[in-house]
């Protein structure tokens, strides 16, 4: 039963910083069908699992190959696998994100994955095309054009590798990640990937533990990459599963922590609920070590902006979003852009509010 929604006064509306009820925030309809809507998902409990330690390209930065993770030993049988999900799903996760270091290395370990859950994402490069029976969204990482992705990656031709893949599969968005070298390829890289009728999104660079090379953000390159978002998804509005403030929230000087306070257990101390209490990161070899579990393991913490990572720490900040229509209605969009990369089959609304609103005690600027 849909809930029904009060109406706001006109004062009440021409008041933004006045005190708001949540059944007033709700009571425009448009509003109120997006809450109703998003909610629904509000059972998604995720962990993530390094499916390989082998890959098929090398690229500066990556984040697998920084830290221990990248030497522990893989478990192959699948049989070791399809146990691990079962008393995943007895524990109550309901989502699984299957990453590092190139997951499509191993489609029979995906496969039963996918048969005993059915909900998840896998994080992969895009080169070699993972079985359509494996039924997640597929994630396929692109840095740049395809001279940048010689340069960065060591892969050649590698954007229409990518697109020729996955070209017209429901699963797919490609997931661009800005650095301070790619941001004027933006444009180009997302009209081709709109000629070829894909879905794209956009990841902020996040230096891992110990870099500082030439993929770090700046605070210039901050503002740069913040004003192609926007331009990109007033521009491709059918092809960018974006919302204003994304851009906000990725791009800001201050980090994901530092705005919002993560909630994975490697910042998390806490137990009691929310990801502290269910979220795992599990390495190749099914063991775990919760002190450094989050969803991009060894990624330097304060210059954390990485997309995979923000979709749960914000959608976990309803009650601090819950204080005016402007900054719950991007709150919302945060969440329905979320649910479009990650959830198979759930279509992105219009965005509800097409300003750029600050996160919430903090100011706007990126600088």
């Amino acid at each position: 039963m849909k809930t029904k929604h009060p109406t706001v006064s006109s004062n009440k509306q021409a008041s933004p910083s006045a005190g708001w009820t949540f059944a007033e925030l709700i009571a425009d309809p448009a509003v109120g069908q997006r809450w109703d809507r998003v909610r629904q998902y509000f059972f998604l409990r995720e962990s993530t699992y390094d499916m390989t330690r082998r890959c098929n390209i090398r690229c500066e930065g990556c984040y697998y190959f920084e830290g221990e993770k990248q030497h522990t030993q893989e478990e192959g049988d699948p049989e070791r696998w399809r146990a691990l999900m079962q008393a995943e799903k007895d524990r109550g996760i309901t989502y699984v994100v299957l990453a590092g270091a190139e997951p499509s290395l191993v489609p029979e370990l995906l496969a039963v994955c996918h048969e005993q859950m059915p909900l998840g994402a896998i994080a992969t490069n895009g080169i070699r095309l993972i079985p359509e029976t494996v039924g997640y969204k597929i994630h396929i990482s692109v840095w740049g054009n395809d001279a940048t992705s010689q340069k960065i990656r060591g892969a050649s031709n590698m954007l229409q590798q990518q697109i020729d893949n996955y070209r017209d599969d429901p699963r797919a968005v490609f997931v661009y990640t800005f650095t301070p070298q790619n941001i004027s390829q933006a444009e180009p890289v997302t009209r081709l990937l709109a000629d070829a009728g894909c879905r794209i999104t956009f990841n902020l660079f996040s230096a891992p533990v110990g870099y500082t090379g030439r993929l770090r953000h700046s605070t210039q390159s901050l503002q740069q990459t913040r004003q192609t978002m926007l331009d990109l998804l007033q521009g491709y509005p059918e092809t960018v599963l974006y919302s204003p403030y994304n851009a906000v929230a990725h791009t800001h000087r201050q980090g994901l922590h530092d705005l919002f306070g993560c909630t994975y257990p490697r910042r998390n101390p806490s137990t009691d609920q929310g990801l502290g209490r269910s979220f795992r990161q599990y390495r190749t070899d099914l063991n775990l070590d919760r002190n450094s579990a989050c969803c991009v393991p060894d990624t330097d913490c304060p210059d954390c902006r990485h997309y995979a990572a923000a979709s749960a720490i914000v959608t976990a900040r309803l009650f601090r979003h819950a204080v005016n229509p402007r900054t719950f209605r991007s709150w919302l969009d945060f969440v329905d852009t979320y649910l479009a990369v990650w959830v198979k089959g759930y279509s992105k609304g219009k965005n509800l509010c097409d300003e750029t609103v600050p996160p919430p005690g903090v100011e706007l600027t990126a600088n």
